[in-house]
């Protein structure tokens, strides 16, 4: 293209696309690059974890994770209303980080009731050097990370829920889980079925898995668990959970083999109903 400049004729330069192109390029990448991660098939981990299966009455954190809001059931569509708490909570948006932490003591750590307790700095240290270890890790420790003077996770808790608390993470742990990116994405009824199935075979391994369940868009619930025991039938598979909103008695999520769906049970703080269900702390990318 020509043009005139103060009498001259000048040629003017082709407008650059090659910024707006590679941008362009690089999120269509992106997009098919987690689109092709959705669809892989989903094989279970089945390096144990532990030598035994996981408890509820001792390799679960004995507080809540509590909610930020005071919830309804009822409303016309069956959703959760909820209203605020007016700053009555302290320790909230924890659910990742709690059943982060009870699969990680459960994999990397061991509790010596034997042993005679140590001073809060030492217990400090020996939390940092579990947590330090992502659940991902396949290849068992040297030696386990040695908790004296505790049977188990939950009676520790117990005796140390505030040190826990300031060390286990932030909820910001839980924004930031890696993993959150997959919930956005559609989950096929193929999908659903082999997470059903690989979970169920890592339970059996001793490996419990953490599930992220989430309905989206339209989030009704977007929660972490951690999945311990599971029976079945024909019909369904029923996962025992510990829900770290409800660390007084277990939960259930069940996996319907005809509709190829997962539901949970309605409680404090979800009306009940249908779940996307995705395992996460298994790789770089969940």
């Amino acid at each position: 293209m020509l043009r005139t400049l103060r009498g001259k004729v000048v040629q003017k330069k082709p407008e650059s696309r090659t910024g707006s192109w590679n941008a362009l390029s690089y999120g269509v990448a992106l997009v098919s690059l987690a689109l092709g991660l959705c669809g892989c098939s989903i094989m279970p981990m089945l390096q144990p974890a532990n030598d035994r299966a996981f408890s509820f009455e001792r390799d679960t954190l004995s507080f809540d994770n509590e909610t930020e809001w005071r919830y309804q059931h009822g409303s016309p569509a069956g959703y959760s209303v909820a209203s605020d708490k007016d700053g009555e909570s302290e320790y909230t948006l924890h659910c990742f980080v709690m059943s982060r932490s009870a699969r990680q003591f459960f994999q990397f750590a061991h509790f010596d009731v034997s042993k005679r307790r140590v001073d809060d700095d030492t217990y400090r240290q020996l939390i940092k050097q579990v947590i330090a270890h992502d659940p991902s890790e396949t290849e068992p420790l040297p030696e386990r990370i040695v908790i004296p003077g505790y049977s188990g996770l939950r009676s520790f808790s117990v005796a140390k829920e505030a040190l826990l608390k300031d060390e286990l993470g932030s909820a910001a742990q839980s924004f930031l889980q890696r993993g959150n990116w997959r919930m956005i994405f559609p989950f096929s009824h193929d999908h659903q079925e082999e997470t059903a199935n690989s979970m169920l075979a890592e339970i059996r391994k001793h490996r419990p898995p953490v599930v992220h369940m989430a309905t989206f868009p339209k989030i009704t619930i977007n929660h972490a668990v951690l999945l311990y025991a599971a029976s079945e039938t024909d019909s369904n598979i029923r996962f025992q959970v510990y829900d770290p909103n409800n660390a007084a008695k277990p939960t259930t999520l069940s996996f319907d083999r005809a509709k190829r769906s997962f539901t949970f049970p309605p409680n404090i703080y979800f009306a009940g109903g249908e779940v996307d269900v995705y395992e996460v702390y298994r790789s770089v990318v969940y």
